[in-house]
This record gives structure tokens, C-alpha cells and sequence, in this order.
């Protein structure tokens, strides 16, 4: 006997992601669960004396998004700091600083992000030049939209001890003026925590207003669940989530993966009793072997075009020789799921071949291992991962950014294979999709428009950028659910309609199966349901 529903949608144009029944009409809540799914008639049967019914007036309803990649917290502070991501020039980026800092009170600092100066009309990188005048007793420190490169005034920069001769640190880069060889402001990858180290810890209430701000704007983006990178500098965005889960105040589920270089803490912590449920557990660890491709340290087989002089950066975690191997190689015996950043073609190439070792070493089990971004490939790799049983974990809404500026960087030929979708997905390639938010924006109609259309920001390529890698609405709609539950061990669980399924659904402004790719990204979230719980209403 199936119980009384707490809630039921009706009327609704239900896309479930289930093959055994792909469409419906409704669906029932009981609780957290799906109890049952079907017509109008059969779901209106059930209907109890206090369920609520919510129509959905012919509207579409998706499972809810799980994001495979963010940031959280960092998003979280980036909405309460200074954000970036609307400056388009040189002019505006000093004009947002320094009307931040004709506010900001005594002794604190000037942080956020989101700049990005390859969208700028033109694209000079930022030095401490530029806000010296007017910062000279307000420590600045803003990150650029990929978080591989920071720009630091000059009171940051000797709070931190970085001067002519500071040595670059391993995996990082401190840019200097060609003639004096003074830091210019410009850090890279790890010479960013040499300042991030000197900066104030935020409060437990600051943590606690980050993490509310970024639940918020997951459910208006239809987002229910992310697998996020978690406890980046420090541990303090992890006691956040479990303050929040001790007080039931999520209302967004977090598969938290924390730094491959602390790997036993994350064991230790499991053994010392904690129990994950289904808003919070632990998804592994998290590894990087390059840097970016914006701040020209993703690591490629060849220089880059427009900087001859350099092909890239390994990460810090990468020294000395062997060690990233060996710390994949304990995390994976442990049980551990490991998820490792590789974006340049040389970068990916290392890192299939620690798996491949670590498969060997180690022996056959359900691993389910993960290149996180997995963005410029040799074919040949593209078959290895298949072979290896790899998943792809992408985020499309770089195609959009970086496919603007990606051709003067390293040229056609490269081009060719960059977030290569489709050859993935045709490979036989598990394909996860995220957005690796705040690079770049929450949005997963945004990340779906584009991995279907391939169109930059610039609007450069009227087919779309490298448009043979295109994918299909459905395809994305299934890489955005049922294959980012898949990448966290969570397919029998979230990532479909069905019963049983945790009732986490999206009522959205149109059917984006029916809709034209170029109004896809058009699409509103009109109502976020989470753990059978409204989160968000239009």
C-alpha cells in the first residue's frame, strides 16, 4: 500500500532520466523519497487529506543539477567580498577597487575575484601600479576567474615577505618587472599562498554567512547537489558544513573531496566515528598536476604560442618526483575515491599513466577514478581512459570563456582537442558535468547551451568553437544528473525520477529538450525541491 504523499507535482512534462520511463505526467513525495511517478490520474488517486499539490501548469521538471566541481566556500565569500566578473577593462578593475577601498574599514583587507583580462577589450595583465596610490595602507588581494593566479597590491606583497629576491616557490611563478625585478603583483599557482597564508582567518560567522550565501544560489540555479573541493587552505569550510549538518541546516547535498595531501586525515576522521549521510560525506581526495590554461601554467607537450618561453608548470604536489604516485597509490589501497586537476595535454598524459600504475599496483576494484577538467587530450589518451575505465569530470562553461582567447594561446592544431565532449563520450568515457564554480558562473543552462552550441563569448565561431565536439541536449541533461551521480557512487540513489529516488527535482521555465540551443541558456529555475523540501521559489 503506497503511504499518503507529503507533496505531489502535477501537470508537469517530467523528464526522469529513467531509460524504463523516460517521460511522466507527476510524481509523489513522501518525506525525502519518490514514492511513485505516472500519469495525472494515478498520482491524484494517492492524494492525501494534507498533501500539498503543486501544478506545474505544463511546465518541465528535471531531476535536480549535481554539480561535479566547485568551490564552495570560495563562492560562498566571493558573493560577500569584491566580485570581478562584471569588470571589462583596465579602467573598471582599478574604478571596483577603489571604490572598495574608500570604505573598507581600518586594517582589513580587499579580497574576491573573478577578473578575467582575456575578456577585457584589451588584455594587459593587472600590476601593483595601478591601485599602489590608493591602497598603500589597505593589503589587496583578488583572485583571477580560474583561482591559478592572484593579483597583490604592494602592502600585501611586503606583509607577505615577497620582494626582489624571493625565490619562486615549487609549482608557482611571482611575475617581476622585466627591468627592475620587482614582484609586479602577479602570483601564480603556489606562490598565490605566500600571501593567502599572511591573510586574516574569516570568523565562524563569516564562514557561516559564505556558506548560507552559497546554498542560496545553488537551489535559484536548480543545483541540489555538488561534489565540491573541499578544505583547499585549510579545514575550516569542512567544520562549516558539519556545524550546518549537526543543525539540519543544509539544503544542499556535499560529496566534500579534501586535499589528496592529507589523506590520512580524511581516514582518521572516518575512523574516529564520523558517518556521512545523504547531505554530507566524504568523496576521497583531490590532486593537482598543472595549473591553468588562462594563467598559461597548464602543462602542454609544446610552448605555448604566445609565451615561447614556457609550456606550462607541474603543481607544488607533484615534488619531489614519485610522491603524487605514491599518495594516489595509498589513497586508492585506503578506499579513498581520488580526483586529480590535470588540464594541459602533457599534464593529462602523466597522470593516465600514475593511474594506470596505481590500477596495476594496487589490483581490480569499483575505483571509479577521476580526471577533474580533463581539458586538452591526445587521442590516444582519450582511448586510454576509456580502456582504464577514467571518468571525465568537465565543466562545458569554460568552452564558452576560454574558447574566446584559447586560439592565440596554442594555436588551431590544439585547438582541435580541446574540451573534446564528444570524442569522449563516443569513446565510451564516463562524462560527468559541473561548472567548477566560482570560475565560472552557477549556471548549468549556461554549461548545457554551450557544450550543445560550442559558442564563445566573443561570438567568434558562427558554428561554434571546434563545433565536431558538440554534444545533445539530452546527452548533457544525462552528463548533469545521472552521470555526476555516477561519478560519486550515488547512481542507485539521486540523478533520476524514479521510486525510491531521493526527491530532488527542478520545475523550470521551459522544456529545454524542445527549446532552441540558443535559448537554452534562457532557461529560468522556477521552484528547487531538495530532500522533498522546497529550497527556492521563483
Amino acid at each position: 500500500m503506497i503511504m499518503q504523499p507529503d507533496l505531489m507535482i502535477v501537470n508537469a512534462r517530467i523528464w526522469t532520466g529513467e531509460p524504463a520511463m523516460p517521460y511522466a505526467e507527476a510524481l509523489a513525495i513522501k518525506d525525502d523519497l519518490i514514492i511513485a511517478i505516472g500519469s495525472n490520474d494515478q498520482i491524484r488517486s494517492i492524494q492525501g487529506r494534507h498533501t500539498k499539490v503543486l501544478d506545474a501548469a505544463g511546465h518541465q521538471v528535471l531531476p535536480g543539477f549535481i554539480d561535479n566541481h566547485t568551490h564552495l566556500m570560495v563562492g560562498g565569500f566571493q558573493l560577500l567580498t569584491l566580485d570581478l566578473r562584471a569588470v571589462e577593462s583596465k579602467a573598471e578593475f582599478i574604478q571596483a577597487i577603489a571604490a572598495r577601498a574608500a570604505h573598507i574599514p581600518q586594517g582589513q583587507w580587499i579580497t574576491g575575484g573573478g577578473w578575467n583580462n582575456d575578456q577585457w577589450a584589451q588584455s594587459p595583465t593587472p600590476v601593483k601600479e595601478w591601485i599602489d596610490s590608493f591602497t598603500s595602507h589597505i593589503p589587496v588581494f583578488v583572485t583571477r576567474s580560474d583561482l591559478h593566479m592572484g593579483f597583490a597590491n604592494s602592502a600585501a606583497l611586503c606583509l607577505a615577505g615577497i620582494g626582489r629576491t624571493t625565490a619562486n616557490p615549487l609549482g608557482g611563478a611571482i611575475e617581476r618587472d622585466p627591468w627592475s625585478g620587482e614582484p609586479n603583483g602577479i602570483l601564480k599557482d603556489n606562490a598565490m599562498k605566500l600571501v593567502q597564508q599572511c591573510m586574516p582567518t574569516p570568523s565562524e560567522q563569516q564562514y557561516n554567512e559564505a556558506l548560507a550565501a552559497a546554498m542560496q544560489h545553488a537551489a535559484r540555479m536548480g543545483i541540489t547537489s555538488v561534489q565540491d573541493i573541499t578544505a583547499w587552505n585549510d579545514w575550516h569550510d569542512w567544520e562549516t558544513f558539519r556545524r550546518f549538518q549537526q543543525e539540519q541546516k543544509l539544503t544542499l547535498r556535499i560529496y566534500a573531496r579534501t586535499q589528496i595531501t592529507e589523506w590520512e586525515k580524511q581516514v582518521a576522521l572516518q575512523e574516529a566515528g564520523f558517518c556521512g549521510d545523504a547531505w554530507l560525506r566524504f568523496g576521497g581526495v583531490k590532486g593537482f598536476v598543472d595549473g591553468s590554461l588562462g594563467s598559461g601554467t597548464a602543462l602542454m607537450f609544446e610552448p605555448y604560442d604566445d609565451q615561447p618561453g614556457t609550456a606550462g608548470l607541474l603543481a607544488d604536489q607533484m615534488y619531489p618526483a614519485g610522491i603524487m604516485q605514491e599518495r594516489i597509490a595509498a589513497a586508492d589501497k585506503a578506499g579513498l575515491p581520488v580526483s586529480i586537476h590535470a588540464i594541459g595535454d602533457k599534464a593529462n598524459h602523466l597522470l593516465l599513466d600514475i593511474f594506470a600504475a596505481v590500477i596495476k599496483e594496487n589490483g581490480p576494484r569499483e575505483r571509479r577514478l577521476r580526471i577533474e577538467h580533463a581539458q586538452h587530450l591526445l587521442p590516444e589518451d582519450i582511448a586510454r581512459m576509456a580502456r582504464l575505465g577514467i571518468l571525465a569530470s568537465v565543466q562545458p562553461g569554460h568552452v564558452y570563456e576560454d574558447g574566446s582567447w584559447a586560439k592565440g594561446r596554442i594555436g588551431d592544431r590544439r585547438c582541435r582537442m580541446a574540451y573534446a565532449f564528444r570524442s569522449l563520450w563516443d569513446a565510451g568515457v564516463a562524462v560527468s558535468f559541473g561548472t567548477d564554480w566560482p570560475v565560472v558562473p552557477l549556471n548549468p543552462f549556461m554549461g548545457i547551451y554551450t557544450a550543445v552550441t560550442r559558442q564563445t563569448q566573443a561570438g567568434q565561431y558562427p558554428d561554434g568553437w571546434v563545433p565536431e565536439q558538440k554534444l545533445s541536449v539530452g546527452e548533457c541533461l544525462q552528463a548533469y544528473t545521472r552521470g555526476s551521480a555516477y561519478a560519486e557512487f550515488s547512481e542507485t540513489s539521486k540523478g533520476t525520477l524514479g521510486i525510491g529516488k531521493l526527491a530532488d527535482l527542478i520545475l523550470v521555465s521551459q522544456d529545454v529538450l524542445t527549446a532552441q540551443p540558443e535559448n537554452i541558456v534562457e532557461t529560468r529555475v522556477i521552484c528547487t525541491i531538495a530532500g522533498g523540501r522546497i529550497v527556492y521559489q521563483e
